[in-house]
């Protein structure tokens, strides 16, 4: 597993999931675990975590999820729409996503994440995205979809 890490790990460097520090934990087809360890940077000026910083962690592990979980001739995909409940915050220490698939057909996949803080374990966002696969002119595209 460590190899599919890095190979996501390599995805991620010189763009936002680099620059904000998410580190992968498994990335397997139909699941993706990941978390940041929070710093100054991931804060809004009040003090309290950024919601985008939780949207990426969210975004990205649905991201790398999806990837491990392309249907048979996609090539890549891109988010086409995304849902975020926030219920709580955290400030210090670290945030952790669990990122599920929900529906992988040929068109669409949906995903589910929650995320938490990881020194109470209390969830603190729930998001939900539907990614759209992407295939090549070349391909053979889904028919009726």
């Amino acid at each position: 597993m460590g190899e599919i890490l890095d190979q996501f790990k390599k995805r991620g460097e010189g763009r936002l999931p680099g620059f904000i520090g998410i580190e992968f934990i498994e990335v397997v087809p139909k699941r993706a675990v990941a978390r940041v360890a929070l710093r100054e940077h991931h804060l809004a000026p009040n003090g309290f975590l950024h919601a985008a910083t939780l949207v990426a962690l969210a975004d990205t592990a649905c991201g790398y999820g999806c990837v491990a979980s392309l249907p048979d001739g996609a090539e890549n995909f891109t988010t086409i729409e995304l849902k975020t409940n926030f219920m709580g915050t955290a400030r210090q220490g670290g945030i952790r996503v669990e990122a599920t698939l929900v529906h992988g057909g040929r068109t669409t996949q949906v995903w589910d994440a929650t995320v938490r803080d990881e020194q109470n374990d209390k969830v603190i966002a729930l998001f939900q995205c539907t990614q759209l696969s992407l295939y090549s002119t070349k391909d053979e595209r889904p028919k009726g979809s």
